[in-house]
């Protein structure tokens, strides 16, 4: 008998008998099976000696993929504790730990289609061919470019999505050719030979050393204020472990971040990475996976979802920046891939590093209470010093297009001392709202309780909660009267900049203008060689990059923070503004950080520049010690949306009237409420709040309510889901 997992939204297992002849299946092995009308790729979990399936109705396997397992029993342990402690089906979890072309049932070395250059192509003209057929001889410089071996059909298809119709002609007059080979394996021999880095200094030298006392398992929290080597550290320890003939895995929060620390791993420990996020091919991911599951890859680079990542011989993992909120996912499984990283540490006992400027205040409790021990970088490497912060008051300087004068003013006296600038806003687009001036209309989204961005240079209007768009209205529907842009975006402030200072290059980086594949790699490099003088974004600049010219940060809009709803509000602004503050005078350079605000003499303001991140994050502790709000006790969210609001709420009173009979005093149900915004994307949104001061009592009542929720007779009617430890109420 075997016990399945399959990617249902069912919270257990499916009993299957073995395929006739052959040998059982191992556990970790996928297996083929009848699943209800369809054909499903699920994953062998146990065997067992009986089922509570009637003999006559249960199905055999139609098939074994595998030869051998493609998890172990070490991801095997991984994936059950995550579907147990965030109470999400078993099936849901598997999948979410295997490569897209492993769960479609494919080879764990799929055949794969490669179109190279034939001889005749090796010879061909491609000056004379451009001119009559430009889009073939684009292709075939592409394919000369890359090589002998040419490219994958899939990786083609990425950089010339319509290549198929040029090659039709090319392959006619034999001049590429198409071949199927066995997916390639990883090539770590790729990367250069090793150099060796700068001297560390005594705080650095310090740190190292606390992480070398042990190989075992113990958590280590890195508090390094930006600029302080923490990568340093990361690559002295990391070195130990490789040469020990270990694996090391490093997670970072966005794809953003991974070429600038690519590139330094590989400069400095002549080891190629196998890297692992979302902007790769489903066939770079597999290869990547596997190369780490054989041990071919000894450095492991990736985002939130690596954390699943097989290991051959794990010795390290190491978490950077991780208070950032990338790594716990929002949707579907709501896992935190920072508190997997120390689960898993912990099943394979081996250490793990989080590193950070600054620390969330569950990560600080902890090396409080002496579970974590806390390294402190308090000084910059090198020497350079941390930037002078100063507030500029907008009441009294007033801004226009989202620069006050001395803002401005500052801009210009660091361009002119050859300083780069970086401009921070937070809000992308060119404004927040469209407003009629003279009955005061609000475009606002039909599908969302929200209003649509305007982006000028589409001339469109965007809600940035579920997708819609429509051209920008020119007047207004209701009046009739004009309408005009209020507030400010990235792309007005862009705008601005390049008026203000003209012949100046003003470079934007944001999620609008980084959608073609390679274009935030090459403004970061522009950033990084300083061929970008005013750099305007939002917080995607403020995460681990290094500028070395930059001298001023400016942050147009930091009132956003101040007044916030969330108990974390104070925390996450206070945690903004150091990281992109960070950004400033990180080598010879003195930085001097510009903040706008409305409210100078909010107390916010005078606990950071006097104390900075420590003492907001001692205030903070305290504050959340006294209320009774994490990490002094445990949250869990129940969340439904339906098509009816009534649909959505009467859910969560069927969960809060199952609560109630079972929560004694240790457990407090809070709600069911309107989700902070109740319609998104045409449906209605509410939550129920659980909140704890023992989490065994907490994950004793989920494990019993998540069945129920499942057979619920409302449950067909709303989408719902259980997230333990939110990032998100409010």
């Amino acid at each position: 008998m075997l016990r399945v997992a399959i990617n249902v939204p069912l919270s257990r297992e499916f009993d299957y008998l073995p395929p006739a002849g052959g040998d059982l299946p191992v556990p970790g092995s996928r297996v083929l099976v009848q699943f209800g009308p369809r054909r499903q790729v699920g994953v062998v979990l146990s065997h067992a000696t009986s089922s509570d399936v009637p003999a006559d109705k249960l199905r055999r396997c139609l098939g074994v993929l595998d030869d051998e397992p493609v998890l172990g029993d070490e991801e095997l342990r991984l994936v059950r504790f995550t579907s147990d402690y965030y109470h999400h089906p078993i099936g849901e979890v598997v999948a979410a730990a295997l490569p897209a072309l492993l769960r479609q049932g494919k080879a764990l070395y799929p055949i794969v289609e490669t179109v190279s250059v034939t001889d005749i192509g090796e010879d061909a003209d491609i000056e004379s061919l451009a001119r009559r057929a430009p889009k073939q001889a684009g292709l075939l410089e592409t394919l000369l470019d890359a090589g002998g071996t040419g490219l994958e059909a899939d990786a083609l298809t990425e950089m010339l999505p319509n290549w198929r119709r040029a090659a039709r002609a090319l392959f006619d007059k034999g001049v590429i050719q198409r071949v199927e080979l066995r997916s390639a394996d990883f090539d770590e021999t790729l990367a250069p030979e090793a150099t060796p880095g700068p001297s560390l200094n005594e705080d650095q030298q310090l740190a190292v050393a606390s992480l070398r006392r042990s190989d075992a398992f113990g958590a280590f929290l890195i508090e390094g204020v930006t600029g302080s080597g923490k990568t340093e550290v990361y690559l002295q320890r990391m070195q130990d472990i490789i040469e020990q003939g270990k694996q090391v895995l490093v997670l970072v929060p966005e794809i953003g971040l991974t070429p600038q620390l690519v590139a330094r791993l590989r400069k400095r420990l002549g080891i190629e990475p196998a890297l692992l996020h979302s902007a790769l091919t489903d066939i770079e991911r597999l290869s990547a996976w596997r190369a780490a599951r054989s041990g071919a890859a000894r450095l492991v680079v990736g985002t939130r979802s690596a954390i699943f990542t097989p290991l051959a011989n794990p010795g390290l993992i190491i978490v950077d920046e991780e208070h950032d909120q990338s790594f716990k996912q929002q949707e579907g499984l709501r896992y935190s891939a920072r508190d997997l990283a120390i689960v898993r540490a912990k099943h394979l006992d081996i250490p793990v590093v989080l590193g950070t400027a600054t620390p969330t205040l569950e990560m600080l409790q902890h090396c409080r209470e002496g579970n974590y021990e806390h390294l402190r970088l308090p000084a910059r490497a090198g020497g350079a010093r941390p930037p002078a912060i100063r507030l500029i008051d907008t009441v009294r300087s007033p801004v226009t297009d989202g620069l006050s004068e001395p803002l401005a003013v500052a801009i210009d006296s660091h361009l002119k001392a050859d300083g780069q600038v970086l401009i921070f806003l937070n809000r992308r687009g060119f404004a927040p709202t469209l407003i009629c001036s003279a009955c005061g209309y609000v475009a606002e989204c039909p599908r969302c309780d929200s209003r649509l961005t305007v982006h000028a240079r589409e001339s469109q209007l965007r809600c940035h909660h579920c997708g819609y768009a429509r051209p920008l209205d020119t007047s207004c529907g209701e009046c009739g009267a004009d309408v005009k842009p209020l507030g400010e975006g990235t792309e007005r402030l862009e705008d601005a900049l390049r008026s203000r200072f003209p012949g100046r290059k003003v470079t934007r980086i944001d999620s609008d203008s980084t959608t073609r594949k390679g274009a935030m790699h090459a403004a970061l490099d522009q950033a990084k060689q300083g061929e970008a003088e005013i750099l305007v974004g939002t917080q995607m600049l403020s995460k681990g990059h290094h500028f070395p010219k930059l001298s001023l940060v400016g942050i147009v809009n930091a009132d956003q923070g101040l007044f916030g709803t969330d108990f974390r509000s104070a925390e996450r602004m206070a945690q903004s503004i150091v990281q992109v503050a960070g950004r400033a005078g990180r080598e010879t350079r003195a930085g001097e950080v510009l903040i706008q605000t409305g409210f100078p003499e909010h107390p916010f303001w005078s606990t950071l520049i006097a104390g900075g991140y420590e003492q907001i994050a001692l205030d903070a502790l305290a504050e959340r010690e006294q209320t009774r709000w994490p990490p002094f006790t445990r949250l869990a969210l129940i969340r439904s949306a339906a098509h009816r609001r009534d649909d959505a709420l009467g859910f969560l009173d069927a969960a809060r009237d199952s609560l109630a009979a079972r929560c004694g005093d240790a457990l407090r149900v809070l709600g069911p409420v309107d989700a902070p915004m109740a319609r998104r994307a045409g449906r209605y949104r509410a939550q129920l709040l659980l909140q704890a001061s023992d989490r065994r009592a907490l994950h004793a009542v989920l494990r019993e309510l998540r069945p129920e929720l499942e057979q619920a007779p409302t449950a067909r009617k709303v989408r719902w889901s259980i997230d333990v430890d939110p990032i998100e109420l409010f």
